[in-house]
C-alpha cells in the first residue's frame, strides 16, 4: 500500500486511513462503542441543558475529547497486543496509562456537566 503524503491526494488518502481507523475501533473495541453512544446521548441532551452558547461549548468539547483519547488508548492496546500477549510490566503499564487517560476524560466530562446541570435544572 503506497501512502501519498502531498497535496490533495495525500489529504484524501489520510482521510481514508482515518475512516478505516474509526471503523476498526468501532468493530473491535466495546469501550469505544460505549463511549460513542454515551457521548451521542449527552450531545443530544446538551441542547436542552445548556442555556448559553458558552455552556453548550463546555458541555460538548469534552465529548470530542473522550472519543479522541479512546481512539489513542485503543491504538496503544493494539500495539502492545501485537508485540505479544505474555505479561510484561511495561506492557501492563502502557495499557493502564491509556485507561487512566480515558478515566480522566470522564472526570473532565463530569466537571463540565455536573455544575451546569445543577445550575440550569434547579
Amino acid at each position: 500500500m503506497k501512502r501519498e503524503d502531498n497535496g490533495l491526494k495525500g489529504l484524501l488518502a489520510a482521510t481514508g486511513y482515518s475512516i478505516n481507523g474509526i471503523r476498526a475501533c468501532w468493530q473491535n473495541e466495546a469501550a469505544f462503542r460505549a463511549d460513542v453512544v454515551i457521548s451521542a446521548v449527552l450531545f443530544a441532551a446538551s441542547f436542552f441543558v445548556a442555556k448559553t452558547i458558552e455552556q453548550w461549548i463546555l458541555l460538548v468539547s469534552p465529548l470530542g475529547l473522550i472519543i479522541i483519547v479512546e481512539l489513542l488508548n485503543s491504538a496503544v492496546e493494539n500495539v502492545v497486543d501485537r508485540i505479544g500477549h505474555e505479561f510484561h510490566d511495561l506492557s501492563g503499564r502502557a495499557k493502564d496509562m491509556g485507561s487512566a487517560a480515558v478515566f480522566f476524560c470522564w472526570i473532565v466530562i463530569g466537571i463540565a456537566w455536573i455544575p451546569i446541570l445543577w445550575l440550569n435544572l434547579r
